[in-house]
């Protein structure tokens, strides 16, 4: 059941990838997300490399102590992307849900980016 469920993911994630393309002006966002921890990932896929990245296990996210459950860290995870990206001077991003439902963590991740000013 659980290969299956991850194949599943996998094609919808390959078919969402041959539409979104991250660039140098407006790179790709990437969640995944286990069944404990939820990670964010911002690739330039021009250029190959990965720019920055925040999850629930890095040492800034510890630092702020969440409270709460799991959706709470997604918004948390959100929040310090998108200050990561400020920081960076990026301001528009395009948003790859990586195969899974834009639905509960991952939605509460994307609506902490937008809130905290970027845009996708």
């Amino acid at each position: 059941m659980k290969k299956v469920k991850q194949q599943g993911r996998k094609r919808r994630h390959m078919h969402i990838r041959r539409k979104v393309k991250g660039t140098s002006q407006r790179p790709r966002v990437v969640v995944f997300r286990s069944n404990r921890h939820i990670y964010a990932q911002v690739v330039d896929d021009s250029a190959g490399r990965v720019l920055t990245g925040v999850s629930s296990l890095s040492p800034a996210f510890k630092e702020l102590s969440v409270k709460g459950d799991k959706k709470a860290a997604a918004e948390a995870v959100g929040k310090l992307l998108a200050q990561e990206l400020k920081k960076r001077g990026i301001g528009r991003v395009v948003f790859d849900r990586a195969g899974f439902a834009y639905h509960g963590r991952v939605m509460a991740l994307a609506q902490a980016v937008r809130k905290e000013g970027l845009e996708f």
